[in-house]
Parts: structure tokens; sequence; C-alpha cells
């Protein structure tokens, strides 16, 4: 007995033709072209370069294993506090930290790179600095002048994607030495330029302090407290306008940070943030909480997805 139904000629052809018509949509969909990776990067974040704790020697050692990768990156986004502090330094002391920091990209980096301002690259705010806001290079400026930017935020585009550099530490308030966040002006310039970007056209956004974080949970003493207490020098204060900001926009695809020394991921009305770690671990002290020394490998695709992948490259903190 036939274990097919008793099917009339007209009944066999449907059959057969949306049968047909299934098999083709299965290999068109196998046939879609894979996404295509256009960009590969190396973040390095939280450097805190200083003549101490062989610091300038665990930096060389950072950049030859990122340069040394079988799938070497393209570029380096260096994420702030690329020297050990200059908010609370006197001059001299920065001075000396600014060197050091050209000494290893000059005999140790041979890739391009671009950075963003973190809160210890800002000179003077702190009162140990002794300066005053009329001396030359106060605040940001030295920093600029030295991570050789064209203003404290701008954008850039490469491999048909954009780059949005965001300047992300503020003054604070009595509690705090600084906040992060964006000023008016810097708001208004990012909503305009996202505005302005065609809306197939990718974005990441680069900033010291994290956007939107979930370790920052972990980082304080909610058990003492009885609170989850998140300070606003810890991540963005305007998070919910910025990300708000994103979402609107649609094509904020990816938002990379540093500062906590930590890594996580976190996924948010259709952007991904990425806190990628420090390079140098616990200030050149080991690990902090349970992240080592290292930086992050990020993939960024024609299609506007990314992969990361964090990587330490085996450096052991020194006891002096």
């Amino acid at each position: 007995m036939s274990r097919w139904p008793d099917l009339s000629r007209r009944k066999f052809l449907t059959v057969a033709a949306a049968l047909m018509g299934a098999g083709g949509l299965a290999r068109s969909a196998e046939e879609k072209p894979a996404r295509r990776r256009v960009l590969r990067l190396a973040h390095l974040t939280d450097v805190h370069l200083q003549p101490e704790k062989q610091a300038a020697e665990g930096f060389a050692k950072c950049l030859a294993h990122v340069q040394s990768q079988p799938d070497k990156p393209d570029l380096i986004l260096f994420g702030g506090d690329n020297i050990m502090d200059s908010f609370d330094q006197t001059k001299d002391r920065t001075r000396i930290q600014w060197e050091l920091w050209h000494r290893v990209l000059k005999s140790d980096c041979s890739l391009p790179y671009l950075s963003c301002i973190g809160n210890h690259d800002v000179w003077g705010w702190g009162k140990k600095s002794g300066a005053s806001p009329e001396e030359p290079g106060y605040g940001k400026a030295w920093a600029v002048e030295e991570l050789r930017l064209p203003k404290r935020y701008f954008a850039v585009e490469k491999a048909g994607w954009k780059f949005i550099i965001l300047d992300s530490t503020h003054v604070g308030d009595s509690r705090h030495g600084y906040l992060g966040k964006l000023d008016d002006e810097q708001f208004d310039w990012l909503a305009a330029e996202l505005k302005a970007t065609p809306k197939d056209k990718p974005i990441l956004i680069l900033s010291h302090i994290p956007i939107l974080a979930a370790c920052v949970f972990l980082d304080g003493n909610n058990e003492k407290t009885g609170d989850w207490v998140v300070p606003g020098s810890w991540m963005h204060i305007d998070t919910r306008k910025l990300t708000a900001l994103f979402h609107q926009s649609g094509n904020v695809k990816v938002c990379l940070s540093g500062h906590t020394h930590m890594v996580d991921e976190v996924n948010y009305l259709g952007t991904t943030y990425y806190c990628d770690g420090a390079v140098s671990g616990a200030w050149w002290g080991g690990k902090y909480h349970q992240f080592g020394e290292g930086y992050a490998l990020i993939d960024l695709y024609d299609d506007g997805t990314t992969s990361r992948e964090f990587v330490t490259y085996g450096w052991e903190a020194k006891k002096s």
C-alpha cells in the first residue's frame, strides 16, 4: 500500500512547485554572503605609564604582543589614562610621564593609533598639582597636545565606519573631583554628528569613562551600605540621555570604554557596550579584582556587527 496520498495531477504540480520554491528559499539563505570584516582594532586602555614599577617595560611588552598577533590589528585605540596621573601632579612630574609615553611609542609602536582623554590625563585639577587655570596646558590642553588630537572630541571615518571620540571627564561637585558626562557643547555636537551620519553607516564611540557598564556595580562597598552605589565618577551620569540619543539614531553599534580596569559587555537598545580592562591591571600591581593586565581585540564588520576578545599578554607585576 502506498504511503503517499492520492494526488491529482494539478495538486501534484502545486505541491511540487511549493517544494521547489522552499528549496529555492533555502538555497538563497545558504548563498547569502557572510559578513566581511573591514577592520581589526586593538583597544589599549588605562596604561597608567610611569617611571616606577617597570611600567614602561610592561607597556612595551603589551605593544609587542599586539603587533605579534598572527592576525595583526590595523589600528590601536588608546582609551585614556595613558599616563599614571597628571590630575594631582606638578608640571615637572607630568612632563616626565608624557616624555616616557613618547619614548615607548617611538621605540615600540609601529601601528597607527587614536586616543581619547582619561581623567588622569587632565593636568592641574587636583589641589596637589599647584597649577592655576592661567597656566599653559592647564586642564585638557596638555593632553590634547601630547596625544596629537585635533581637539578634545572629534570624529573620523575608517573602513566604512564612523569613529566618534568623546571627552567624558568634567569638573565635579563637592563630592567628586570629576564626573563622567558630556558638557552641553559636546552633547549638541554629538547629536548633530549622529543626525548627519547616513543611517547605513555604523558608528563606534570611544570614551574613557563607561557610558553604560555592569562591572561598576561590583567595584564598591555595596554589602556595607546595603545599596548598589555607583558614583558619578565611575560611569556617565548622563547615561539615560545618551542611550536615548543612540536609540533614536539607530546606527550607534558599539561603545568602547576603560576606566574601571574590569571587563564586561552590555547590550542595550541595539548598542553593545564593551568595557575593556586595563593594560596596567591594578596600576601595575597585579590583577584588579579578577582581571589581569590585558587589552581587547575588536573586529568590525561591514554589516555593523562586532566581536571582542580580551587578551592578557603575560605580564607579571613587579614588587618595586
